[in-house]
């Protein structure tokens, strides 16, 4: 039986089961194509309400507008205020969503791998492309499979 998530204030379905993996609470934070999108937005810096709208194809502003909230509810974006009256904000990363990104350019990588319309990521340096490793910083060195395999959250 399902139970009503009530330790956030914004869970995507609250009739589903709090998250019980990483994976699934990391889902429950952003777990949507739009929120996914409005994150990509604003890698590049602040924007505003109708530059997002701009800039993310086919998103209705109620859905831009409940993102927005979400977001900075889960403390990944900030709004700043630009006009009091009428209110209107302008959005950007937190600390927290930048750290975000870093797993969203991950992501972004993975899909242009099986894309034929996107490329991978590139070393701006020589044009190659790049690949992402897990990192031991007590090791030193980096974790390759089946190592990897092996990781445990604790």
């Amino acid at each position: 039986m399902h139970t009503r998530r009530e330790a956030r204030g914004f869970a995507y379905d609250p009739l589903m089961a709090a998250p019980t993996t990483p994976l699934a609470a990391a889902l429950e934070r952003v777990g949507d194509r739009w929120t996914l999108l409005v994150i990509e937005a604003l890698l590049t810096g602040p924007r505003r309400f109708g530059e997002l709208s701009k800039q993310i194809p086919g998103i209705a502003p109620n859905i831009l507008s409940e993102r927005l909230k979400r977001l900075e509810a889960e403390r990944i974006i900030g709004a700043t205020p630009y006009s009091e009256r009428p209110p209107r904000f302008s959005y950007a990363l937190s600390d927290e969503g930048q750290d975000l990104a870093g797993v969203l350019r991950l992501l972004a990588d993975w899909g242009s791998r099986g894309s034929s319309q996107a490329e991978p990521m590139r070393h701006a340096l020589c044009g190659t492309e790049v690949e992402a490793r897990l990192w031991c910083a007590t090791c030193e060195r980096a974790l390759d499979e089946p190592e990897a395999d092996e990781l445990s959250f604790v």
